[in-house]
């Protein structure tokens, strides 16, 4: 039994969901979908997801929003005359879009309603299509599947008891389209994850049916070595671990939402990750354990945004609680930290940029002038980050002396490094403008 999930490039449109159908009807072991909202068509294009969050804005702020409505329901028109299906199927989503915008409540719940269009569309467009083509199919709300989640409107999280209710999907007979992003609280109110939570749902959906194969279908072939916008025609990976994937999400590889492993992670069901527009390509497998390779380094992921406040103070080391007590500063600020290296009479914290505007910046430093009586404390933004991932990377000797030598190859300044708090990963601070030709010299050291 498997779990298939297509992004949103595979359901932008007609053509995109005739393929869609080919590969569902192509293994019959692909008894749940899961879909995204129609993605861009072209370059340039809109996704649905942002038609509709403006579509909203436009509505709740009480101005003009007919033009963003009339494109939202001729976009899902286009689609569902080129598939050739019946009409009902638009005036249902036109019903479901009228319902969405008077829903009552906060702000962020009556956007949650208009957002969770997009992919409740997409469900019910294909389940209509996949029974015109005799596949009995059955549009399936995720409340109806089960998926129970935390009241937290744009940031929900799945409560255990889901994953009993959703097993119970197991017993019936058919295909289920499951439209991702989107869940139920207790009370029943309609509750999104994080952007890009398709894959959530997916994962979510193949944990709780204990699917031998959680298929992601994206319009990669594979998920590559390091990123093709930065590297010509970069090596594929065929297989990566879990924590690796882990690490590579996290510092910008865009194939998966970073939170999205984590419910199939759990149940160790091996995730593909697969081309909408060449399904015969083997894809690249994610699994919970892999064997050991001589060249453990399996890919190098880079991501820009990010700051660094530095503090230095004498005799920092013997002052019991200094670093609780300045990570408690950020805490207070409502402020996550990434990475926080330290030495003897030293520490940085790294965060992302976004997070520390300029006003919160004053209250931080000002706070630890006064709070720790530090000697210095300087704040370096522009910052990007850059990991070198591998399964036993820790114990694989030359690794870091590689890294570091590529770095000075590309003539490239060091500003951090984080090695040892995690077993696959080796961090890297550089200045944001120095980060692509660093990644470069990285690929030619480790893959070429």
């Amino acid at each position: 039994m498997k779990v298939a999930k297509f992004g949103g490039s595979s359901v932008a449109n007609a053509e995109q969901l005739v393929k869609v159908g080919n590969i569902i009807k192509n293994d019959p072991n692909r008894k749940f979908i899961v879909v995204s909202a129609p993605g861009k068509r072209f370059s340039g294009d809109t996704k649905v997801t942002d038609m509709l969050i403006g579509l909203g804005n436009a509505y709740h702020s009480g101005v003009a929003y007919e033009e963003q409505l009339t494109a939202v329901k001729n976009r899902f028109s286009e689609i569902i005359e080129e598939l050739k299906l019946n009409q009902s199927v638009l005036a249902d989503i036109e019903r479901n879009i009228k319902s969405a915008l008077s829903v009552e409540g906060s702000l962020e719940s009556k956007m949650d309603a208009i957002k969770a269009i997009g992919e409740d569309s997409s469900a019910k467009i294909l389940s209509a299509y996949l029974t015109n083509q005799g596949i009995p199919a059955f549009y399936t709300n995720p409340q109806e599947a089960g998926i129970i989640v935390s009241d937290e409107p744009g940031n929900a999280q799945i409560l255990p008891d889901s994953f009993d209710k959703i097993y119970t999907l197991r017993e019936k007979e058919g295909v289920f389209i499951i439209p991702g992003f989107f869940g139920y609280s207790t009370e029943g109110k309609l509750v999104t994850f994080s952007r890009g939570g398709s894959d959530i749902t997916g994962s979510i959906i193949a944990a709780g049916v204990k699917a031998e194969m959680y298929e992601n279908f994206t319009d990669v072939d594979s998920v590559y070595t390091v990123n093709p916008n930065i590297v010509a025609n970069p090596k594929a990976i065929t297989t990566l671990s879990y924590k690796e994937m882990r690490e590579l999400s996290y510092a910008g590889f865009s194939v998966f939402h970073d939170e999205a492993l984590i419910p199939a992670f759990r149940e160790k069901i091996p995730v593909c990750i697969k081309n909408t527009n060449n399904p015969k390509a083997p894809g690249t497998l994610v699994v919970a354990e892999k064997e050991a390779s001589e060249k453990c380094v399996v890919g190098i992921a880079s991501d820009t945004g990010f700051c660094s406040l530095y503090v230095s103070k004498f005799l920092m080391n013997r002052e019991i609680g200094f670093g609780r007590k300045l990570l408690n500063i950020f805490e207070d600020e409502g402020i996550s930290f990434e990475h926080a290296p330290s030495g003897i009479d030293d520490m940085s914290v790294i965060f992302r940029d976004n997070k520390f505007t300029a006003e919160k910046e004053n209250i931080v430093v000002n706070r630890i002038k006064e709070e720790l009586h530090v000697d210095t404390v300087s704040i370096h933004r522009d910052l990007a980050v850059i990991m070198v991932v591998g399964e036993g990377l820790v114990n694989t000797i030359g690794v870091a002396e590689k890294a570091t030598s590529a770095f000075a190859k590309a003539n490239v300044n060091i500003e951090m490094i984080n090695q040892g708090s995690s077993e696959v990963s080796m961090m890297f601070g550089v200045n944001a403008s120095d980060m692509d030709k660093a990644i470069r010299s990285l690929y030619t050291s480790f893959f070429e």
